[in-house]
């Protein structure tokens, strides 16, 4: 394993890669379940540039959706949850009884929820995207501010983006031609 370190709006992030140079860990300072020295290896500040890349646009606006190779840890099923959580829009949330049903177990959004919470590769695989069903929001490994904080984020990059093209593939009012990828 090798990690690096990198800064971000919502405080520094820890990026980690396997043997084979795949992500599979963006870990927020603070955040429940964050390995120790040992589970991160080797600080190497020239991995993950792709994700690293992909992050800064993210933060700047300019992008909505990460593609990466990731390579998470966990059981089958916290896969197939966070596989499920990747595809939730930027933009919109989904409730855990909501991605529970999706797997076909709809009285497992506790499971859901607790898988959630173990999802090593936050922002990239979108944990932050779930609320409670009443639409609340919950519990999230890097804190509620910083949940708050991503889901604010997000809305306001859709809101730009639908400022900046239409449906129709025309310029809005004042807006420039160019789609926010």
């Amino acid at each position: 394993m090798r990690y690096r370190l990198i800064d971000s709006p919502v405080g520094p992030l820890t990026l980690a890669v396997n043997g084979d140079g795949v992500l599979c860990g963006v870990y927020a300072e603070g955040q429940k379940y964050y390995p120790d020295a040992a589970a991160l290896g080797v600080r190497d500040d020239a991995v993950a540039e792709d994700a690293v890349v992909q992050l800064t646009g993210y933060f700047a606006g300019v992008r909505t959706a990460f593609d990466l190779p990731l390579a998470p840890r966990g059981t089958a099923f916290q896969r197939r949850v966070w596989q499920a959580l990747t595809g939730i829009p930027a933009g919109e949330t989904r409730s855990y009884g909501e991605i529970a049903a999706a797997l076909g177990s709809p009285g497992a959004s506790r499971a859901v929820g607790a898988a959630t919470g173990r999802n090593p590769i936050s922002i990239i695989v979108p944990c932050h995207r779930l609320v409670g069903a009443s639409g609340s929001l919950t519990g999230y490994a890097g804190g509620i501010e910083r949940k708050r904080w991503l889901l604010d984020h997000e809305a306001a990059g859709v809101q730009r983006e639908g400022v900046l093209m239409r449906e129709d593939g025309h310029a809005g009012a004042g807006g420039d031609p160019e789609r926010i990828a």
